[in-house]
């Protein structure tokens, strides 16, 4: 009888651990003024509102609480639980976080057609890392100059980059400089950097439209800004803390189409800043945009033969 109370008095301690309230602490690449946290904060305000004795995030803050480069790291040790950040920030755990950028369709298929759950196959497996969902969408990364080209040569130019399109403008013979955000302004008015990729939305975060005359068209790629969390801390989840992240997480998915009003705003925007737009022939155009695609996946694939491949297919349209 004693035993059989011990089991019992265990088992209702064990549920009722389970049932407590558990904070997340989540970090974001990206400044708090920014666009892309900006975006974030009516999720994070609900869930918190919706997750009283169930589940709550805590928001540390952006690159003044932890460099951007160092928050996959940070993410896969457990230092913190969630980081909202891209692929390609933490390409020196594992090459197959730059193919996030490669998605040519939006979340909400990626999750219908198996791509999400391969993902986190190999993310689970590589870097300790649970894929929540993908927070930006439908946006296009473009390369920004200070100086005109007729041509997709970047010969004598330096460029900033992240891993994001590092093969893609060494292709076109650029110079490339790897930067933080921040430190953006800085190299362009000390001309440091020519020019520099980001997505068609957010310069304006960081005033760079001051240094900025053209903005070269077509966008390539898809802006890959993601929630990521320690796969410990996952799976130390009840089911009912799980099945109410991800119904949060998955609702802030499926409403990315905003991004593409956002997106015709900042090119209204950079029109009026003065940013001329730079357009190629559409051959042209086309061996522009196939190439940024080619480059990138023959990389992924030679440093990834496993998963390159499979994460191509599902991918691609």
């Amino acid at each position: 009888m004693k035993r059989v109370l011990l089991a019992a008095t265990c088992a209702a301690l064990a549920g009722a651990a389970g049932a407590q309230e558990v904070s997340l602490r989540l970090v974001s690449a990206f400044a708090e003024n920014t666009t892309y946290v900006k975006n974030l904060e009516p999720m994070m305000k609900k869930l918190n509102a919706e997750g009283k004795g169930v589940l709550q995030i805590n928001f540390i803050g952006g690159p003044k609480a932890m460099p951007p480069f160092e928050i996959g790291n940070a993410v896969r040790t457990g230092v913190v639980d969630i980081g909202m950040t891209t692929g390609a920030f933490y390409t020196n755990i594992m090459p197959e976080a730059d193919a996030l950028k490669l998605t040519q369709m939006p979340g909400t298929e990626l999750r219908k057609n198996g791509a999400v759950d391969l993902i986190n196959k190999v993310w689970n497996e590589k870097a300790n890392m649970q894929y929540l969902g993908r927070v930006i969408d439908f946006t296009p990364f473009h390369l920004y100059l200070t100086k005109k080209i007729d041509k997709p040569d970047l010969t004598g130019l330096k460029i900033r980059i992240t891993p994001v399109y590092r093969d893609f403008f060494q292709a076109l013979g650029a110079t490339v400089v790897q930067t933080a955000p921040g430190e953006v302004y800085t190299a362009l008015e000390r001309g440091v950097v020519d020019g520099y990729g980001w997505p068609i939305n957010g310069i304006f975060d960081f005033n760079w439209q001051e240094k900025t005359k053209f903005r070269v068209d077509p966008g390539f790629y898809s802006a890959e800004v993601s929630l990521v969390m320690n796969l410990d801390k996952w799976k130390a989840l009840s089911q009912t803390q799980k099945d109410f992240l991800m119904r949060h997480v998955i609702a802030h998915e499926a409403a990315n189409d905003s991004w593409k009003q956002v997106n015709e705003n900042d090119i209204k925007r950079q029109a009026q800043a003065g940013i001329q737009t730079i357009t190629f022939d559409p051959a042209t155009a086309k061996q522009f945009y196939d190439r940024a695609y080619e480059v990138a996946w023959t990389n992924l694939i030679k440093a990834s033969p496993q998963y390159g491949p499979q994460m191509r297919q599902l991918f691609s349209r």
